[in-house]
């Protein structure tokens, strides 16, 4: 048997992939996925929520914490109730469209809760109570 001789000549020369596009690509993901990517601001402090009957999950970008001693945590940080519009004014330069969540401890004083919410909902921000399901 005679062996056949192929037809596409290389010339003696190697052939080389080009790796470039392909990485190209891959870091067009990258920054894709990161610039798209949303980060929960944690509040720093563990607190003990209160039950409820329902369940629902939201995502939230941002979380404000209410301690049993009445303080505001945010970015794991207690601030006073007069700082917290410059915080909050901050978080939201970072995510103009963020949504807040607030876990006030069960013993913590309703009032301070209350004054979290409206000064959330004055600055535009759709804001909900966080608690346990049972």
């Amino acid at each position: 048997m005679a062996r056949r001789v192929s037809r596409v000549s290389t010339g003696g020369e190697e052939v080389e992939l080009n790796m470039t596009p392909m990485l190209d690509v891959v870091f067009i993901l990258l920054i894709f996925f990161i610039v798209t990517s949303v980060f929960i601001k944690e509040p720093g402090v563990s607190v003990i929520r209160p039950d409820a009957m329902t369940e629902e999950r939201e995502n939230p970008s941002m979380l404000v914490a209410v301690t049993a001693t009445n303080e505001v945590w945010v970015n794991r940080r207690a601030y006073e109730m007069v700082e917290l519009r410059g915080v909050i004014e901050q978080l939201l330069q970072e995510n103009p469209k963020g949504r807040a969540m607030i876990q006030g401890d069960e013993t913590a004083d309703i009032g301070i809760i209350l004054d979290v919410q409206d000064l959330l909902t004055e600055m535009g921000v759709d804001v909900k109570i966080s608690t346990l399901q049972d």
